[in-house]
């Protein structure tokens, strides 16, 4: 068997940001977000991850950070959307107080 025969594990990235529901909102109305998701590179990840966010109605975004998980997360409330990303979609975890 050869190297080339292995099977790679998918790369799975997290972009951290923020979104608005209206483009009128105020700085302090952010909803802070993670996206997991599997992409060939991070500029791949980001167009994704900006379609996804326009798919949900989000009407303003800015990414702040982008970076690969280190394997399934042992938090809970991400584990079902790192198993989603590795599904092939975008998984959106939003934080709303």
């Amino acid at each position: 068997m050869n190297d080339n025969d292995a099977e790679l594990d998918p790369v799975v990235y997290i972009v951290i940001g923020r979104v608005w529901e209206n483009e009128d909102a105020l700085p302090e109305d952010a909803i802070k977000i993670h996206a997991l998701l599997t992409a060939p590179d991070e500029d791949d990840a980001v167009r994704r991850t900006l379609e996804a966010l326009q798919g949900q109605g989000f009407a303003e975004a800015e990414l702040d950070q982008i970076g690969v998980m280190d394997g399934e997360p042992d938090d809970p409330l991400h584990e079902g959307a790192y198993q989603d990303a590795l599904a092939g979609n975008v998984a959106i975890v939003t934080f709303t107080d």
